[in-house]
C-alpha cells in the first residue's frame, strides 16, 4: 500500500503489516468524524483503571523521542492530581524536528485518532482540561475542524482547546509546552518541577506526543496482547519512521519495531552498498557509521550501538560527507538554542565553530581535543536536551568516523573540497499537505 501526500513524500505501511496509525489508505484526504467512527473510533469509555492496565501491559513507550513508558506517566499524573486539585493533558504536536513529518501527518490526516487518544488519556488521569499544542497552521486548521465535528459530550466534562505557537526546535520540549500554555515564552524551564508535578495552571500535567496518544484507541479496541503481536518484547508495536537522504524522496513509513534496517532501505530503494552511515533520532542521537546496516530498528538494539531511535526520523548518508553533515547539524543547534542557558548558548556555538572549521579544512588537533572534551563535559548542562543533542553529534562524529575526521585534518576530503554539505536545516522534510 503506497501513495503520496505531496508530490515528493511517499507514505506507506510495511508490506503485510496491518496499519494501526496511518489508516486504511495512507494517502487519503483528511479523515472525517463519520469515517473515523465507522472504523470503530470514539468507543464508550471503560473504567479508567482498566484502560490504564491495558496501557501498562502493552509496554507502549513514548514516540516523541525519550521512549518513556506511557503507563508510568499516566499513573504518576493521576496520582499527583489527587492532592493537587485535578490534572491537565496535552497532545504535543509541535514537531520541531526538521527531519520528521509523522506528527503533522497524523494531525492533518487523522485528527480524530489523536483526539480519541487524548480523550482516553484525559479519562485515565481524571483531567478536566485538554489541549492540542501545535505550530503547523494546516495541522491547527485540521484539529479545529475535527473539534467542531465532535458530538456533544464526546469528551465528557473535559474542556478541549487548540493552542498554537511559533515553530522552533525547542518549542515542543515539555516544560516549554506548559510554560507557553501558562502565558510565558516558548522556552524550556529548569527542572524540577517537571510537568507531571506542576504544569499547566500549576497542576500535574501529562504532556504526550501525538503519535503516542494515537496508539491508545487501538489498545482500547484490540487490547494489549494484540498490540504486542508486532514489534519486540522491549519495543512492542509499530511506529512511524521518517526516512530522508540517499538522494531519494522523503518517506513516512509505519513499520514494526525490530525490523532490520537493511529491509527498510530495500523498501525505500536504497542499496546498502551506497550507505556510509545515518543520522538517527532526528538530530538528537547523532551519527552512526555502517554499523547501522547490522541494526534492527528498536530501542534496545540502537542503544546498544551507542545511538537511539528517538522520534523515528532517520537520515541516510550516502554521498554526503559525515563531517559536513555534523557541521550543518551543529550549526543548526547553534541557531536554534533558546539563548537562555550560557552553557548551551556558548557550547553549541563553540562546537559548531570547530565542526565548521574541520569541514573547511582549517581545524587543528587542538580544536579536536577541545571538541571531544566539550562533548563529554557539556552533557546535562542545559535546561533542555538541545545541548545534549549537540554533544551527541560531536561525540558520534569523532567516534564513528575517525577516518573522515583525519582526512579533514589533512585537507584531503574530495567531497567537501568540491561542494560541502551546508544545509540550513539538514534533511528537512517539507510540510506535508493533504492529498
Amino acid at each position: 500500500m503506497e501513495t503520496s501526500t505531496a508530490p515528493t513524500v511517499v507514505v506507506a505501511t510495511w508490506p503485510g503489516c496491518p496499519s494501526r496509525l496511518l489508516g486504511e489508505a495512507p494517502g487519503h484526504m483528511r479523515e472525517s468524524f463519520a469515517e473515523y467512527r465507522k472504523r470503530g473510533g470514539y468507543r464508550p469509555l471503560a473504567a479508567p483503571d482498566e484502560v490504564l492496565g491495558e496501557v501498562d501491559h502493552s509496554g507502549l513507550q513514548g514516540r516523541g523521542g525519550a521512549a518513556f513508558p506511557l503507563a508510568v506517566k499516566l499513573r504518576t499524573v493521576r496520582d499527583n492530581g489527587r492532592t493537587a486539585g485535578g490534572t491537565v493533558v496535552v497532545a504535543n504536536g509541535e514537531e520541531g524536528e526538521p527531519a520528521s513529518i509523522k506528527d503533522r501527518w497524523l494531525l492533518r490526516h487523522r485528527p480524530h485518532l489523536v483526539l480519541d487518544g487524548l480523550r482516553l488519556a484525559a479519562a485515565i488521569v481524571a483531567a478536566d482540561r485538554a489541549y492540542v499544542y501545535v505550530s503547523d497552521p494546516k495541522s491547527a486548521r485540521s484539529v479545529e475542524t475535527a473539534l467542531t465535528e465532535l458530538e456533544p459530550g464526546a469528551f465528557g466534562d473535559v474542556g478541549v482547546e487548540l493552542w498554537e505557537v511559533d515553530p522552533g526546535y525547542i518549542a515542543g520540549e515539555e516544560t516549554a509546552v506548559t510554560r507557553a500554555i501558562n502565558g510565558g515564552p516558548v522556552k524550556p524551564t529548569d527542572k524540577p518541577p517537571r510537568p507531571f508535578q506542576k504544569g499547566v495552571g500549576g497542576r500535574p500535567t501529562l504532556v504526550s506526543n501525538v503519535e503516542t496518544l494515537a496508539n491508545l484507541p487501538y489498545l482500547q479496541q484490540h487490547g494489549s496482547a494484540e498490540f504486542r503481536s508486532l514489534g519486540t518484547a522491549s519495543s512492542p508495536g509499530t511506529f512511524l519512521v521518517t526516512l530522508t537522504g540517499a538522494g531519494r524522496p522523503p518517506a513516512l513509513y509505519e513499520i514494526p519495531h525490530g525490523l532490520p534496517f537493511t529491509e527498510l532501505l530495500a523498501l525505500h530503494g536504497v542499496s546498502s552498498e551506497q550507505v556510509r552511515g545515518a543520522l538517527l533520532g532526528g538530530y538528537f542521537a547523532g551519527l552512526l557509521n555502517r554499523a547501522v546496516l547490522d541494526a534492527t530498528l528498536d530501542h534496545e538494539t540502537l542503544r546498544g550501538l551507542g545511538s537511539g531511535l528517538g522520534c523515528g526520523a532517520i537520515a541516510v548518508i550516502t554521498d554526503d560527507c559525515p563531517v559536513a553533515v555534523a557541521a550543518s547539524v551543529l550549526a543548526y543547534f547553534d541557531r536554534e538554542n533558546a539563548g537562555q542557558c550560557g552553557s548551551c548558548f556558548n557550547g553549541t556555538a563553540a562546537m559548531a565553530a570547530v565542526a565548521g572549521a574541520l569541514r573547511d579544512g582549517v581545524a587543528t588537533t587542538g580544536d579536536l581535543s577541545r571538541l571531544r572534551r566539550w562533548s563529554v563535559l557539556l552533557r546535562g548542562r542545559g535546561a533542555c536536551a538541545t545541548l545534549d543533542a549537540a554533544t551527541n553529534v560531536a561525540r558520534s562524529l569523532l567516534d564513528q568516523f575517525p577516518r573522515a575526521v583525519a582526512r579533514h585534518l589533512d585537507r584531503a576530503c574530495e567531497a567537501c573540497r568540491t561542494s560541502a554539505f551546508r544545509a540550513e536545516r539538514p534533511y528537512e522534510v517539507e510540510a506535508v499537505r493533504p492529498a
